[in-house]
């Protein structure tokens, strides 16, 4: 059975798992999920726009951002919408991990997604990320004689 989600249901399920940052959506609206995706459907709606891939809703993030100067991470969802409605089992998301340069690092790519298998923004980043988290004991500083 299908768990076809609205759009408040939508919000809630990604900022429980931590994507409650800036979104676009189809590269134009900018601004929180609800936002975005709300400022989106009325262009639609009005006629002024449409998505780039039929039923589906391209939405794209940062889920770490440190600078211009610095590697980023982000995330790039295809989400199923049809009838005012979302469907997490068709959602196809990407993250990719670039340099400061935009250069690709690393990739990742999740299909078949629910709102339980959905990750959280820190185990989507640990996906695509090499840091190593080591503990290095603390050096003596001082003179020695």
């Amino acid at each position: 059975m299908k768990l076809l989600l609205d759009l408040d249901e939508f919000v809630k399920t990604l900022n429980d798992k931590g994507y409650d940052g800036y979104f676009h959506t189809e590269s134009c609206c900018a601004g929180k999920l609800r936002d975005s995706i709300g400022e989106f459907l009325e262009l639609v709606k009005n006629g002024n726009d449409a998505p780039l891939i039929a039923n589906f809703l391209h939405l794209s993030t940062y889920l770490e951002w440190n600078g211009e100067e610095k590697p980023r991470v982000e995330c790039n969802m295809w989400v199923r919408y049809e009838n005012g409605k979302f469907d997490m089992e068709q959602t196809e998301m990407y993250i990719r991990s670039t340099d400061r340069y935009g250069q690709l690092l690393k990739q990742s790519k999740l299909t078949g997604l629910t709102a339980d298998s959905l990750p959280t923004v820190l185990e989507a980043i640990a996906q695509v990320s090499d840091k190593h988290i080591e503990e290095i004991a603390p050096q003596k500083r001082g003179f020695r004689m």
